[in-house]
């Protein structure tokens, strides 16, 4: 009926430098970059067959999750995660953003 049980899971590709979801073939990802304690957000980039669906929400939601994890600070230079830092300030504010405060 149209419902997807196996929700794809987001994988950090650390040898990639980037957090990437794969669905129906294709790869949606966020580039980063590691700089001493910062993670450094560069690009989300999402397939346009694979739009609409969240997963650039999802990606963003694991480098938060990362960042928490491993004390690092975040640093948004992609406009995509900035733009969803700003939408979910409940998220924003569990870890620290450079720029910010």
């Amino acid at each position: 009926m149209g419902v997807v049980n196996d929700i794809p899971q987001v994988v950090n590709d650390q040898a990639g430098s980037r957090f990437i979801v794969q669905a129906d073939g294709e790869v949606a990802e966020l580039v980063y970059q590691l700089n001493g304690d910062r993670l450094v957000l560069i690009h989300t980039g999402v397939p346009e067959a694979l739009e609409g669906r969240g997963l650039g929400s999802r990606l963003a939601a694991a480098a938060i999750d990362e960042a928490k994890r491993r004390g690092l600070t975040i640093v948004p230079l992609c406009p995509f995660v900035t733009g969803w830092l700003e939408r979910h300030p409940d998220v924003a504010a569990t870890v620290p953003i450079a720029g910010r405060g």
